[in-house]
């Protein structure tokens, strides 16, 4: 039981507070693999770079901070915890990312609703209503816009959007006070937590001696005893 204990959740082997070293080993793993993750999904956006805007590249950083964990000794557990918050985080920065490049250089231009759908959740939640939109001189948008439409939107209606004029980003509804700082604001409590559990699972990756000379002092010892 205790050998499955510390492969699932690491051995832990110290008493009282954690070493300061692996703290800040673990602090320094965990912020810089966050980081990684949505500087890539920024860059990505901001140069029209798909592998890295769509999150691949964040994923990848993620593989590669796990495999780290791996390597000095975490429990699978704490391991695939990071994994699984490192994933989730790549998968929000690309949207997030998106909304700085638009707040940093977007355009406003007015529209006119087409067509309005609702969209149910799946999983019972509020409709969101989706808007059809086309420029003023007809030409439609291969978007539809859900930011600012509304159930009480009609076709007719003017919406504004703010879009990229390099085209690198998808246009999307205006959202008052919507800046660069607030894009980034949702992708903080994946990043704590990322960082949480990175400190966590290095930490817990103590070991008072190497498992090789443990298994061959234990040995000694029965060998001694017969």
């Amino acid at each position: 039981m205790a050998h499955l204990r510390s492969t699932v959740w690491g051995p832990a082997e110290f008493v009282g507070l954690p070493p300061r070293r692996l703290v800040g080993e673990g602090l320094l793993a965990g912020a810089l693999g966050a980081a990684v993750i949505i500087a890539t999904a920024l860059f990505g956006a901001w140069t029209g770079r798909p592998s890295l805007a769509d999150g691949e590249a964040g994923l990848a950083c993620t593989l590669a901070l796990a495999l780290y964990l791996s390597v000095v000794g975490a429990g699978r557990a704490l391991v695939a915890t990071v994994a699984l918050l490192g994933a989730c985080l790549a998968l929000q920065a690309p949207q997030a990312a998106a909304g700085v490049v638009l707040a940093e250089r977007g355009r406003v231009q007015p529209v006119v609703v087409t067509s309005v759908k609702s969209s149910r959740a799946a999983d019972g939640g509020r409709s969101r209503y989706l808007c059809a939109v086309a420029h003023r001189d007809g030409s439609p948008l291969t978007v539809r816009i859900w930011r600012g439409c509304t159930q009480t939107t009609r076709p007719g209606d003017a919406l504004t959007v703010v879009y990229d004029p390099q085209e690198r980003v998808a246009p999307r509804g205006m959202e008052a006070g919507a800046g660069a700082a607030e894009a980034l604001r949702d992708l903080a409590p994946w990043a704590v937590a990322l960082v949480t559990a990175s400190v966590i699972a290095v930490v817990r990756s103590y070991r008072l001696s190497a498992p090789s000379a443990a298994r061959a002092s234990s040995g000694r010892g029965a060998a001694a005893h017969r």
